[in-house]
């Protein structure tokens, strides 16, 4: 793959400083960057690195316009990275065709060009789009739906029924449409409570290896349009996340939880159930969510609490070792106070 200087600019939507047809050839971090490799600026600190790169071109933001070399300017270089990025990066590697060591099902419906690989396995009466691929040790279960151009790496587990949109991509480990954790009490065991729904995954979700997203109890659990999931996520029976929010490592969302649009949990969040978390709210890391929280708010904390009011009472923890030598300290001056006034004159 080659790119000009021009060409990339515009993919990007940014201003190009230098020869238009630079020719570059990839992207690299700024120390292993060549002459005909493009790398970036996205913090100030990395900025003073610059003139010590061989990159053939940078892409900077407004206020790096002044060095002397060919540079691509724009608002937002991170997100100019990961558009430049996509072109450089090498196509994904796919099994020619169906391999004679997979096992299909009955009445498999497959689109064109299917790749399915060496060890998969395929209940019956499941759909693939087009282009879908299938690593080895993928196991997709009876009625499952899966849209056109989704990739399934290594022994991911999508369990019967679940349907699965278009450019989904799942990482190795994930079980998609494992029981919920649902049992009665009785008085002396638990009783299973029989998980009968399923899961919806809708176009262009990402899903990172070893996550659990758990069937609905009954209907289903809904993952929204764009939503990016890291690894080791837990998401419970009949949660619904709504389109392009964000959810980091090792986070867990009880039952029947729902979250609105744009959300951002950061990592190792836990939320508890049947609470509904509204459009654009931004939950810090380590958080425990107790309660609903409204749109367009910042929580952090365990129990979560408003932003600001965490900063202050993170601010008050600070001193507490120096409030608690200075109340001993007034408490031993308060005893020998009282013990120099007669018992009498106190009374």
């Amino acid at each position: 793959m080659e790119k000009t200087l021009a060409e990339l600019a515009q993919l990007v939507g940014g201003e190009y400083q230098g020869p238009a047809e630079l020719r570059l050839r990839g992207i690299a971090p700024l120390e292993g960057a060549g002459p005909d490799e493009i790398s970036f600026i996205t913090q100030t600190r990395y900025g003073r690195r610059a003139d010590q790169s061989r990159a053939g071109a940078l892409v900077v933001a407004p206020p790096w316009r002044h060095l002397q070399r060919p540079l691509i300017i724009t608002a937002d270089p991170y997100l100019a990275y990961a558009k430049i990025a996509q072109v450089f990066a090498p196509p994904r590697t796919r099994w020619p065709g169906i391999s004679n060591r997979a096992c299909l099902g009955k009445a498999v419906t497959l689109g064109q060009e299917v790749s399915i690989a060496p060890l998969v396995c395929i209940g019956d009466q499941v759909r693939l789009g087009d282009r879908v691929t299938l690593l080895p040790g993928t196991v997709i279960g009876d009625r499952v739906s899966i849209g056109a151009d989704t990739l399934i790496y290594p022994n991911v587990t999508i369990l019967a029924g679940c349907r699965l949109g278009q450019r989904v991509i799942v990482h190795s480990g994930t079980v998609i449409g494992s029981d919920g954790f649902g049992f009665a009490p009785d008085g002396e065991e638990f009783v299973k409570i029989p998980q009968l729904g399923t899961v919806i995954i809708e176009d262009d979700v990402e899903i990172g290896a070893n996550c659990t997203i758990d069937r609905g109890a009954l209907g289903e659990t809904r993952i929204g349009r764009g939503v990016k999931i890291d690894n080791l996520v837990q998401i419970a029976h009949n949660v619904v996340i709504g389109d392009n929010s964000i959810v980091v490592a090792q986070v867990g969302i009880s039952g029947s939880t729902h979250i609105g649009k744009n959300v951002q949990l950061a990592g190792q969040v836990g939320l508890v159930g049947h609470i509904e978390i509204g459009d654009r709210v931004r939950i810090g890391a380590q958080s425990g969510v107790t309660h609903s929280i409204p749109a367009g708010q910042t929580v952090t904390g365990s129990p979560a609490r408003p932003h600001p009011e965490f900063l202050r009472l993170m601010g008050v923890l600070s001193k507490l070792p120096q409030l608690y030598n200075t109340v001993k300290n007034l408490e031993k001056k308060i005893k020998v106070l009282e013990a120099a006034v007669p018992q009498e004159s106190r009374s």
